[in-house]
């Protein structure tokens, strides 16, 4: 068998032919995509909720045809024979509209974690609802909270919803957008660039002042929601979702990215704190979690104490941390948001590295248009990285402390690994940063075809992959 890096070359693109029309083979159940897997011979209708088939030919092993949505008209299919699929990994199915609300509803009526919602307030008080980041199905998240708020005796006017945006340099941007807070309470966005809306509250243990959004600390209550998932670049959780940094002022972001450009994920350790002792100075007890589903969906809620409820959380997000059984050659990932940048992208290799052969190939398969950073391009040209980001961090260039810690953390995850992108960047920005440019969705069905072994990660930004 052809080895996988050797599939990927200039003229490539131009080679691959699409075969149709053979009579050995036989589809065992007809639930293919609008375009054709190879040998059949009409589409006919795409069941709802159904992504691959299983074709067999006389004499040969059963094919496997996988779709990938990533962002394009129609979706990416991939032939692969099953003895050489080692697995097809997609993120927990989730809820929409009223049934999303329902969850955070019995979510928040539990006891598992904690005392109820309503324990937590008394008529009269003052209710801050902090929305951290993106969540998935906002709206009908924070309706359900106001409304069991409300039921508890809250007035509707003493309740204000306060969202901040979330963790971009870090890549946490999901497929959902941030949605405006329903009728029933007043909006409101925090800006972390404007000093004037946070307050100082303490200092950690290093010294550093937490500053936290003015509207949080002057509330009676606050009601903290955010998601909680995985981040296959710092190897475990994800800093979504949390009270510090998102509800800090911007210079907070901006040192911890540079605290992680400069350590690694040793800079993880001062977040670690920082966030502790925000969530105690301002007395949090009411958290909810989020697991989202695949897309803009709602997996999972979970309610109580802090601590409580992010231990939930992490058995609820089990889905999107699946067990591969070993290491395949070739790995074909897709995004969360198939237009991500150049973090969600970092976020993905880290998590299909996890699962592919240290000599083997990563494809992601996206419409990502976001050129990398000059630090990733030196970097990729062959310059030293540690000195490259030294050098970044000595400018005191924001941009260019952000590029450091994506590249720094890009390098470590993607090793000795090939790269191969089908994406909307051209070809010749593709080849300058020295990685495999796939020209059409067809040069990647022929690297799957023609691969040893393969694995697939759908929405691989948002998983945590493990080897059995």
């Amino acid at each position: 068998m052809q080895p996988v890096s050797d599939t990927i070359t200039k003229t490539t693109a131009r080679e691959v032919r699409r075969r149709d029309g053979d009579p050995d083979v036989v589809f065992i159940h007809a639930s293919w995509p609008k375009r054709r897997c190879r040998g059949q011979s009409t589409p006919g209708p795409r069941p709802q909720g159904v992504a691959t088939a299983t074709m067999v030919r006389k004499g040969v092993p059963p094919v496997k045809c996988i779709t990938i949505d990533y962002g394009a008209d129609e979706p990416l299919l991939l032939e692969v024979d099953g003895d050489s699929l080692v697995a097809d990994c997609r993120g927990p199915a989730g809820v929409a509209g009223e049934a999303a609300r329902q969850r955070v509803t019995a979510a928040c009526s539990a006891t598992d974690s904690g005392p109820p919602l309503e324990s937590h307030v008394v008529p009269g008080d003052r209710v801050a609802i902090g929305v951290a980041g993106d969540v998935p199905q906002a709206a009908e998240v924070v309706h359900a909270v106001a409304t069991r708020l409300v039921a508890a005796g809250v007035e509707p006017a003493d309740i204000t919803v306060l969202r901040a945006p979330s963790l971009e340099p870090l890549g946490y941007a999901g497929p959902w957008q941030a949605e405006a807070a329903p009728d029933l309470v007043g909006a409101t966005v925090f800006d972390p660039a404007v000093e004037p809306q946070t307050s100082y509250m303490a200092a950690d243990e290093a010294g550093r002042p937490i500053h936290l959004a003015r509207t949080l600390v002057d509330a009676d209550v606050v009601v903290s929601i955010g998601q909680w998932g995985w981040d296959a670049a710092f190897g475990g959780r994800s800093l979504e979702g949390e009270l510090w940094p998102t509800f800090s002022r911007r210079s907070c972001r901006e040192e911890l990215v540079r605290s992680l450009a400069k350590r690694g994920r040793r800079g993880l350790d001062a977040w670690k704190v920082s966030n502790h002792e925000a969530t105690w100075q301002l007395g949090v007890c009411a958290t909810l979690r989020l697991v989202g589903g695949r897309g803009d969906t709602l997996a999972a809620a979970a309610f109580g104490l802090p601590d409580a409820a992010a231990r939930q959380a992490r058995k609820l997000a089990a889905g999107w941390k699946p067990e591969v059984p070993s290491a395949a050659m070739l790995t074909v990932a897709s995004l969360s948001n198939p237009r991500g940048g150049t973090a969600m992208l970092l976020r993905a290799v880290a998590a299909a590295a996890r699962v592919t052969h240290p000599g083997g190939t990563i494809c992601i398969a996206s419409r990502l248009s976001e050129r990398p950073g000059v630090i990733f391009s030196r970097w990729r040209e062959g310059a030293p990285l540690d000195a490259l980001v030294r050098e970044a961090v000595a400018t005191g260039d924001k941009a260019l402390i952000v590029d450091a810690f994506q590249t720094r953390f890009f390098a470590r995850g993607l090793g000795d690994r090939r790269l191969v992108l089908l994406s909307d960047l051209e070809e010749a920005t593709v080849e300058e940063l020295e990685l495999g440019f796939a020209a059409t969705p067809e040069v990647v069905e022929r690297l799957a075809h023609r691969a040893e072994s393969v694995t697939v990660l759908q929405e691989a930004d948002r998983m945590l992959p493990q080897l059995a």
